[in-house]
Formats: C-alpha cells, sequence, structure tokens
C-alpha cells in the first residue's frame, strides 16, 4: 500500500532579517482524469494530502472496532484475527476492510459464473468472428463452452480475447483506487477516511462525467436500485454482502479444488467437470504467441516435503 507523507522542514536564519519572509506554496498540478495510480508518484498532487478536518470516515479504525464487526457479522464465531490486523493502524484496517469487501464481490460473480458455465449454459451467439481480413474463422460461446469446465473454457478463449478482458480488469481496478474520481463522486480513498467498498461511478451523483466521456451505465448498481435505501437500510445490506462474499470465496475454491480431483466435503460429490490444466496460470499453450508464455509453461512446479519448488 502506498503511503504519502508530506512534511514541512524549518530552518533557523543566521542572521536577523530585514524583512517577514513568506513561505510560497507548492503548485499543484491540475488532473482533468484520473489516474489514481499515478497520484502517488506526484508530492505536489492534492488528492493525496491527509484531510486534518474531516475524521476517519471508515468508522472502524480500531480493534474495538472490528470485534464490534464481527459480533453484528456472526456472533457465533466472533472475533477471530490470527493476523492481528486490529493491532495495525487505522488505514491499514481500512485497507484489510475494503480488499474483502471486493474479494468478496468478484468471489460472489466467480461462483454463480462457475455454476452456470459447468452446466452447458451459454450466450447464443458467436463469440468471434472475421473483421477486415484479420481472422478467417467464426468462434461462438458454443464452442467455447463445449471445452468443458469452466478453467477449461477459459483456456479455449482466443489469446486476444484473453487479453482483452485483463486490460478491462486492470482499467476498473485503477478506476476502483483513482482518488479523483472519488473525489468527483464526493468520496475520499479509503485508506484516506473514504469508506471502504465504496466504488466511483463513472457518471459522479452530481452529475458531473468523472471518465473522459459518457458512460451510460455505472459498474456498481447501473439501475440505482439502491439510490432510496436508508443508511440503515444499507448498513444491514453491506453485513449482508460481507457474509455472502466470506461463503462465495470458500465456495469458489472449493469448486476449483473439486475440479481437480481434490476431497472437499460437500463438493467433491457434486458432477463437476474435471480440470486437468494449471487452473492458476493466466495463459496456455494456445497462447504461445504472447513474450515468455512459451518458456513460463516450461516451469514445472511441484510441492516437496512442504516446500514449493520449480523444476
Amino acid at each position: 500500500m502506498l503511503q504519502s507523507m508530506i512534511a514541512s522542514a524549518g530552518y533557523a536564519p543566521t542572521t536577523l532579517p530585514s524583512a517577514p519572509t513568506r513561505t510560497v506554496a507548492p503548485t499543484m498540478k491540475e488532473k482533468t482524469w484520473p489516474i489514481g495510480f499515478w497520484d502517488a508518484f506526484d508530492e505536489g498532487s492534492a488528492s493525496l494530502m491527509p484531510d486534518s478536518t474531516r475524521p476517519f470516515s471508515g468508522a472502524i479504525a480500531d480493534k474495538g472496532g472490528l470485534e464490534a464487526l464481527s459480533d453484528e457479522l456472526n456472533p457465533i464465531v466472533g472475533y477471530w484475527d490470527p493476523l492481528n490486523i486490529g493491532d495495525e493502524s487505522a488505514e491499514t484496517i481500512a485497507w484489510f476492510r475494503h480488499a474483502e469487501i471486493k474479494h468478496g464481490r468478484v468471489a460472489m460473480a466467480a461462483f454463480v459464473g462457475y455454476l452456470v458455465q459447468a452446466n452447458g449454459i451459454h450466450f447464443p451467439w458467436d463469440l468471434a468472428n472475421p473483421i477486415l481480413g484479420l481472422s478467417d474463422s467464426t468462434i461462438s460461446f458454443a464452442d467455447i463452452s463445449a471445452a468443458g469446465s469452466p478453467p477449461a473454457q477459459w483456456d479455449a478463449l482466443p489469446t486476444a480475447a484473453k487479453i482483452q478482458i485483463i486490460a478491462g480488469i486492470g482499467f476498473l481496478e485503477m478506476w476502483g483506487e483513482s482518488s479523483i474520481a472519488l473525489e468527483k463522486a464526493g468520496e475520499k480513498h479509503y485508506v484516506r477516511g473514504g469508506k471502504p467498498g465504496f466504488y466511483p461511478p463513472f457518471n459522479s451523483p452530481q452529475g458531473t462525467i468523472a471518465a473522459p466521456h459518457p458512460v451510460p451505465l455505472n459498474l456498481w448498481d447501473p439501475f440505482g436500485a439502491t439510490k432510496k435505501m436508508t443508511d440503515e437500510r444499507k448498513a444491514k445490506a453491506l453485513l449482508a454482502e460481507v457474509n455472502n462474499g466470506r461463503l462465495a470465496m470458500i465456495g469458489i475454491m472449493g469448486v476449483l479444488a473439486a475440479s481437480k480431483g481434490l476431497i472437499v466435503p460437500g463438493l467433491d460429490s457434486l458432477p463437476l467437470p474435471a480440470y486437468d490444466g494449471e487452473i492458476m496460470a493466466p495463459f496456455s499453450a494456445g497462447d504461445t504467441t504472447l513474450p515468455f508464455v512459451e518458456s513460463m509453461l516450461k516451469i514445472k512446479i511441484s510441492l516437496v516435503n512442504g516446500l514449493i519448488k520449480t523444476v
């Protein structure tokens, strides 16, 4: 996690000044559209300056807050913190809270998507068609679905499709971390007093366009279903979302393990299609046109005496 520290330095004059001196404020560079990742390398960025006028709005900023949240989420399990995150700073706690919410959302989509794809459900149209003579083949979603398990379907995707998906995810990740996009939505970064789990809209509530061009729908709540919710209702919904996200993270890892033939109680008995490839590898033998992929595929990883070794 990137941290920005802005400090002022004072120098005692060796001689009595003849006139009062004036400190010149640092020049702030105006930014018209976000890439918050790059803000961290700009010492003059106003978006990185700490806000001393606003308390930490994440509300949960210490161990006591995490304990209270744990009781609300699951009073049976209660507070369990093997990493001692509760002893860390408010910023670190916010970082972990945001990470859990985000990973839970991704896991919920992944788990549902896995079950849909594992049952052979797919779009009825084509995935790729010949365009401008760049390709002479047509690939349908049915062709991809016929590859077998969801991981095998990923392997069957054209290399160009994989690059587009990875690039799209990278853009969404940058947008969610962008201080400027968050400020246009009236929020702050989650480690600087903002709300963990908040994703900035492409079009801010004030009507200003945060993106460099108009976007018809936002990633989060594209149809505005939560606009009429009260704050109390939103707080309860977030608790349910965190719990569902935790279960989904266990679920998606469980079905992936079961697809590799491992024993997963409750899941290994399901008729899940088996997968004999490398689940954690983003590219496979069909992507050797990309740099380094061919040499990467030659590396074999094994577990020997509890240690990961490469061959």
